[in-house]
């Protein structure tokens, strides 16, 4: 594996001192150049359903190259952060593949708006299969990202499909016990309002409403619905004022459904990534920041990663949803996973 200090020179970002020396910090910049590629709507098969999305194919593009699907976070559709990611990827000089899981937004299946981590693995490990058919990719340097929840479902795909040469996990929203009842738990439990015991008890109740929810359109056909976001409510899926305040703009442009499923609580809280890092092998650079979703469980989780080749950026103070949006931050992001992914091809 490449030193500490050729990593950093390589990567134009300087090594910090202190406990924090060995992770990579701000200073990556990616192609001073935006748009030199083609789009192309694409799809492909997964699970019996039919997937559709964006290929970003580099200009100019005179051999195969390597290629990287992204996933985005809870109940995203494409054109969210996943063509944020596509598009610099595209001029970075990779096949990029910005799509939506099944149940959202193109893409087919029944029930809409349901959200379960672990159809998101084989969706990408199905996307895998169709850029290997695509002329302009060289199956043997496949790569994939994942923003906020999507980086937990990169992790499992990473340790099912050897095909990855490497991964990338941008702000990750990472799935453990201790992230679980911070997401349900909300402002209330971070400005101290409520105990961490009265939220493990919600978390279990939110089970049993899914498994209810389940047995329900089992018998019945019904799907019930609740809001993802709302800047008051506790009984929706993200119970966080911040995440309304970056989503709801989308919804009232009619560009994102603000509801899912809510038999999707049950598949959603039996998955955990944990153990997927504990599994990881895969080269894995993890890019996160103080103000990122969950800056201890993403802590955890690159400790817990026993591969010795992995690299933690962490960027200072940049907020969580920067990485959705903030075209500088998005660049050094990318520009870091694009060094990383050609070092590792």
């Amino acid at each position: 594996m490449a030193s500490e200090r050729s990593i950093a020179t390589r990567y134009q970002v300087p090594i910090l001192d202190g406990p924090a020396r060995s992770w990579l910090h701000r200073g990556v910049t990616t192609s001073s150049v935006h748009g030199r590629y083609r789009v192309e709507s694409v799809e492909f098969p997964s699970g019996g359903t039919t997937l559709r999305g964006n290929l970003y194919v580099p200009a100019d593009l005179d051999e195969a190259s390597g290629a990287v699907p992204i996933l985005g976070p809870y109940c995203y559709v494409k054109e969210q952060a996943p063509v944020q990611y596509a598009t610099r990827l595209a001029d970075e000089g990779f096949v990029a593949l910005a799509f939506d899981a099944r149940h959202h937004g193109a893409s087919e299946g029944e029930p809409r708006r349901y959200e379960d981590p672990h159809t998101k693995v084989a969706d990408l490990r199905a996307a895998l299969d169709f850029l290997t058919t695509r002329p302009e990719v060289d199956p043997s340097q496949l790569a994939a990202v994942g923003v906020c929840e999507g980086s937990s479902e990169v992790l499992r795909a990473a340790v099912d499909d050897d095909r990855l040469t490497a991964v990338a996990t941008i702000s990750g929203h990472y799935r453990d016990h201790g992230n679980d009842i911070a997401l349900m738990g909300g402002m209330a439990l971070m400005n101290g309002d409520v105990e961490t015991a009265e939220i493990a008890d919600r978390l279990e109740a939110r089970r049993a409403r899914g498994q209810a929810a389940r047995a329900r359109f089992e018998a019945t056909g019904e799907v019930e619905y609740l809001p993802i976001i709302d800047p008051v409510r506790t009984d929706v899926a993200l119970p966080w004022k911040p995440i309304w305040d970056w989503y709801h703009g989308w919804a009232d442009r009619g560009i994102w459904e603000n509801r899912y499923a809510v038999m999707s609580d049950e598949p959603y809280l039996d998955f955990e990534s944990l153990s997927a890092a504990e599994e990881l092998t895969t080269p894995l650079l993890m890019v996160h920041a103080d103000n990122s979703d969950g800056p201890d469980s993403a802590r955890r989780h690159f400790a817990a990663v026993r591969g010795t080749d992995k690299h933690l950026a962490w960027q200072g103070s940049n907020d969580h949803f920067q990485y959705y949006e903030d075209p500088a931050v998005i660049d050094t992001a990318v520009g870091l996973a694009a060094a990383w992914f050609r070092d590792h091809r």
